[in-house]
């Protein structure tokens, strides 16, 4: 079939398969031009790898040191009339790749959150691997199951406490509007955090741990995002930044359960880039697409696997102490948030509107970083041609 996009909203119905696999082999490519990374982790687990940061870890830990990769996501099989999720996509092509390559690599596509998705990579890991040097947690998921109590809880993207007057942007139509967002609820805070703060990270570390599967030396990563004040009305004074506190808890706690295999655990700030979650967050996209604009300008704009090889290279496997800040985390926000950059961009904040949109931003970027998530905008793809939807 010919496939195209499908948006409806933030969401992209459609993955183009050839496209997928033609980013996932770009990103490889460029890992495999830079230098080899010393120090890195040889059996490395990523939850959440299917896309983004977490795809990124995968490919820079596989293609960059020489890991053996296991990644667990909740993908969507294709049918014969309808595609499947760009993660399946990415996944085989990944998988593809690394086996060509002679690295050992292995994707689920299952419920992260379950009990049993645990036993069932733990049992995978004990078989193929023996052990897991470094676990990366950069799930993003708008509900979660709890698996004590059955619950369902749904994460939602609001402000606390008082309604908040703010710009935001139709990246669809291109239209700069004002926006007024209600204050969630005290249950809509709680539900938040079950979602997106660090329970689920620190039960699969200790699920790992009870089935002696940390090597020694053990490290875990989770991802976060912290961004500019202009943002945290919605985000870090907000529910996110609720979920994104108890990850500080948790990899606070995980520490001093780490001990016995000398192991550590730690958040990492992030810089904004374009994902299917970011996009539905009302503001990120203005100020990303202002953000990406100033970068470029200044020459440190990077995409996922840059962003994630520096992380690697310069924060995680040093052959030193990591560099922390005043909370413990490692900090890899530091070109979004240098003063150059972030003095352009509240700037530009003040100015913008639909008129100036176009100059003042890259809002033609942020829709092909969009697209691309699904295989859309990959070079050297013929997007008329008819491909099979596995």
């Amino acid at each position: 079939m010919v496939i195209t996009p499908r948006i409806r909203g933030f969401i992209c119905t459609t993955a183009h398969p050839v496209g997928c696999a033609a980013i996932v082999n770009e990103q490889i490519r460029w890992t495999r031009q830079q230098a080899p990374l010393s120090h890195t982790a040889r059996n490395v687990l990523v939850v959440g790898g299917s896309a983004g940061y977490g795809l990124a870890s995968r490919i820079v830990a596989a293609f960059g040191g020489g890991a053996r990769t296991v990644g667990l996501s909740f993908e969507k099989e294709p049918e014969e009339d309808r595609t499947g999720s760009a993660g399946w996509y990415n996944n085989r092509a990944f998988d593809r790749a690394a086996h060509e390559a002679g690295l050992y690599a292995r994707s689920f596509s299952a419920d992260a959150f379950s009990d049993a998705t645990k036993a069932e990579i733990a049992d995978a890991v004990t078989k193929d691997l023996g052990g897991i040097d470094l676990l990366v947690y950069s799930l993003a998921s708008p509900v979660r199951t709890d698996p004590d109590t059955g619950v369902l809880y749904r994460s939602a993207i609001k402000p606390i406490g008082q309604t908040v007057h703010i710009k935001s942007l139709n990246v669809d139509k291109g239209l700069v509007h004002d926006v007024d967002l209600l204050p969630a609820t005290e249950d809509e805070i709680a539900a938040t955090v079950k979602v997106m703060g660090g329970e689920d990270w620190e039960r699969w570390v200790a699920f790992l741990q009870e089935r002696r599967l940390l090597n020694p030396g053990f490290r875990t990563v989770a991802y976060t995002y912290i961004g500019s004040e202009l943002t945290w009305p919605i985000y870090w004074e907000a529910t996110l930044g609720k979920a994104k506190e108890d990850l500080d808890r948790a990899a606070t706690a995980m520490r001093e359960a780490l001990g016995a295999v000398n192991g550590d655990a730690r958040v990492a700030v992030l810089k904004a880039v374009v994902t299917q979650a970011s996009s539905a967050i009302p503001v990120v996209p203005l100020y990303a697409s202002i953000l990406f604009k100033v970068m470029n300008e200044l020459d440190v704009h990077e995409d996922c696997v840059h962003h994630i090889h520096r992380l690697m290279r310069e924060h995680l496997y040093t052959g030193h102490a990591p560099t922390l800040d005043p909370v413990g985390r490692l900090r890899v926000d530091d070109w979004e948030l240098r003063q150059d950059v972030q003095a352009e961009v509240r700037r530009r904040w003040a100015l913008v509107d639909t008129d100036n949109l176009m100059r003042l931003s890259d809002l033609a970027g942020f829709r092909r970083d969009f697209l691309r998530i699904f295989g859309f905008e990959a070079d050297g793809v013929d997007y008329e041609a008819d491909v099979p939807t596995r």
